[in-house]
């Protein structure tokens, strides 16, 4: 395993313009490097969506490598340095849309597993890839897909490791062992319009929720854990009125949203949200939507190895986080008993010169490898 190895294969793929959902080859690109080694090739499309599930092997445990080849769009190309999608190579840094989120963790994962298996050929357990192209979109055509799947095939695993970019400074300082979830909501206050010389007339939605709305924002819906921050509470959007200053409007619109820790449930959110609207007498309604469920992996074997292959390979003590947005890591804990996320560095994720640092490449390889020799054979 050698960097140039690494390098080579990432520029490969920045090269094609994976923007979700279309794959633009990349999954067949790494099949191609995987089938000779023993791997058997699943393909599963969803509505434009491509996802590839490749396995070697049938024994436990099974450690599983996922990631997302899609990228999100690169916006005005002459805001780049270089064309997004030609990857460009200056110092230490490798520009390109993807090149942290994450083309280098899937090069890096196919490296890895082929020096791996170059030196424990016959290695007991297996070893498996799970991409999917729809992970920056929708994501309702993508893992969700292949878990389903799995589990229709009585698949479950043992190990997870998500590419996700997970570095704040540097490479291997943090790693994640779970997401927090998401729920929003979108209020509808239902007033009753009218003149604003004749409010005895009306009804003012807007002042009739102020005090709900103050309520809802002044609320501890828990406090969190030894993982988890303290579930939030966020006001993102509020219409209402006509636009004209002369009319009370009939009703107010508020999209808010939550973003939760394992100490509160959707269903409990939920339940107290509306408690609190009811108990202060509103006509409403709520239309809602779970974006994610919180998850977490408690420290067991997977994040031991996981920080010993850090230290290891560069010398650091890495720091286990839940912070962040919500990642495929929802889908897969269903049917995994131990997930965690690494990769290189999120500094520059989803910005306009987006980049990946050179020396990161091979080390981030190295990671992979040692983590799979921990978690194979000891």
């Amino acid at each position: 395993m050698t960097m140039t190895n690494t390098l080579a294969l990432v520029k490969e793929l920045i090269a094609r313009p994976s923007v979700t959902p279309d794959d633009q080859g990349c999954q067949t690109l790494i099949s191609h490097r995987l089938i000779p080694l023993g791997f058997k090739e699943q393909v599963i499309k969803s509505h434009g969506v491509t996802n590839t599930w490749l396995r070697r092997g049938t024994e436990s445990p099974l450690v599983v490598f996922a990631g997302h080849t899609d990228v999100v769009p690169t916006g005005p190309e002459d805001g780049w340095q270089s064309p997004p999608f030609e990857p460009t190579q200056v110092g230490d840094l490798l520009y390109g849309r993807g090149a942290s989120d994450m083309k280098s963790s899937l090069a890096a994962f196919v490296t890895a597993i082929e020096s791996f298996i170059n030196t424990q050929p016959n290695v007991k357990g297996s070893i498996a890839l799970l991409l999917t192209s729809d992970e920056e979109g929708p994501a309702t055509d993508g893992t969700v897909k292949v878990v389903e799947w799995l589990k229709n095939q009585n698949i479950s695993i043992d190990y997870c490791i998500i590419g996700e970019p997970t570095a704040v400074e540097q490479l291997g300082d943090t790693i994640k062992n779970g997401r927090r979830g998401s729920l929003s909501g979108k209020l509808t206050i239902i007033g009753k319009q009218g003149h604003v010389a004749y409010p005895h007339l009306a009804t003012n939605p807007i002042h009739e929720c102020a005090a709900a709305i103050s309520e809802l924002v002044a609320t501890q819906w828990d406090q969190g854990n030894n993982y988890f921050p303290a579930t939030t509470f966020q006001i993102s959007n509020i219409q209402g009125g006509t636009g004209a200053s002369n009319v009370i409007p009939g009703e107010v619109h508020i999209w808010f949203n939550f973003r939760f820790s394992t100490e509160s449930t959707d269903q409990s959110l939920i339940e107290r949200t509306e408690a609190i609207l009811k108990r202060n007498h509103l006509n409403f309604h709520i239309d809602w939507q779970l974006g994610a469920k919180p998850f977490l992996t408690e420290k067991g074997k997977l994040i031991h190895c996981a920080s010993e292959a850090i230290y290891e390979v560069v010398g650091i003590q890495t720091k286990i986080s839940t912070t962040g947005g919500t990642s495929d890591g929802r889908f897969i804990i269903d049917i995994c008993k131990e997930l965690v996320e690494i990769g290189p560095s999120n500094a520059t994720i989803h910005q306009r010169n987006e980049a990946v640092k050179v020396s990161d490449l091979d080390h981030l390889s190295s990671i992979y490898c040692t983590l799979l020799k921990k978690l194979l054979t000891s």
